[in-house]
């Protein structure tokens, strides 16, 4: 029986893994069905990650975060985890798809969510250059040009609201001409001079070069808009990869919100004794590579106390 597993392999999954080896746990296996890395990895830049002093691309940024974490004995395998269930001696069971299985005294899963794409011809060609699913992270590129957001939620306008503070222009697209938004976000944007709506639109295409993105055509009222723009912010809502937590019977093995995150405490423990959730799966995540890193130290340090503390396992 392994003392940890893990599920996922980003930074939240790698961190843990390595303080959970660091710290003295023995047998700590990684399950990530790719090579380790994450989302971040499909960022051509990243500046904003604490003692990177010029920027570096996402797969740059993770290269050696692998090598670090399986020198103090963190193994990986890859593997799918299709499902976790606990059992009635307080151990669980990590069903593979493979079809084998493993038991571990403590699981921490940490695998994320994956931004829903809108379909539109070009969308997965310039992904990562000039198309981005986080403002936070490629904001800042686009200082004092103009750029583009499609969306009509909270996290759109919220965005958009964002990037006007850095960029010359924001034109916010939106398939209807009524927000999901809260009222008050939708009045500060709409009150923003450098925010212009685009509304009862859709993009159609994206182009652009080798370089990247140079524009976007949008369809509105039967007629096409060609916006030229070296970036497009999309957000059009998360998908949360909580699939290993579904239960046979279509319950959750532990709880989650409505929008299917899992709840944790401030110690990334949720309402199951043994079970922790890091980074972008969990409730009330940042989305940001820093802070997926701070909650798997979290998880595996607050994992080393409840396996030390329960020790051998009796059977049922």
């Amino acid at each position: 029986m392994l003392d940890l597993a893990i599920i996922g392999g980003g930074p939240a999954g790698l961190t843990a893994g390595l303080y959970a080896t660091r710290g003295g746990l023995k047998d700590v296996v990684m399950y990530e069905k790719g090579m380790p890395g994450g989302q971040i990895t499909l960022s051509s830049e990243v500046e904003n990650y604490p003692g990177i002093c010029e920027p570096v691309s996402g797969m740059e940024l993770m290269e050696c975060w692998p090598k670090q974490a399986m020198r103090f004995g963190l193994k990986h395998e890859m593997e799918e985890v299709k499902r976790v269930r606990r059992e009635c001696d307080g151990s669980f069971t990590l069903e593979l798809l493979s079809g084998k299985t493993e038991s571990a005294k403590g699981v921490i899963v940490c695998t994320g969510s994956t931004p829903k794409r809108a379909g539109f011809e070009g969308e997965e060609e310039f992904l990562g250059r000039g198309i981005s699913t986080c403002a936070t992270c490629d904001g800042f590129f686009y200082k004092d040009k103009e750029v583009a957001v499609l969306g009509g939620g909270d996290t759109a306008l919220e965005e958009a609201l964002y990037l006007a503070k850095i960029a010359s222009k924001v034109y916010l697209i939106h398939r209807r001409d009524t927000f999901r938004a809260a009222p008050s976000t939708v009045e500060r944007v709409k009150n923003n001079p450098k925010i212009e709506l685009i509304l009862n639109a859709t993009v159609k295409k994206a182009y652009g070069n080798e370089m990247g993105l140079e524009g976007i055509i949008i369809e509105q009222n039967g007629k096409e808009i060609d916006l030229k723009v070296p970036g497009l912010f999309v957000f059009v809502g998360m998908k949360v990869n909580n699939e290993v937590l579904k239960q046979e019977d279509g319950s959750f093995l532990c709880e989650v919100n409505e929008w299917g995150e899992v709840v944790v405490d401030l110690r990334m423990r949720t309402n199951v004794p043994g079970l922790f959730a890091a980074g972008d799966v969990r409730s009330d995540a940042s989305k940001q590579v820093v802070c997926a890193a701070g909650d798997g130290a979290t998880a595996a340090i607050n994992a080393i106390e409840y396996i030390e503390k329960i020790g051998e396992l009796k059977p049922c």
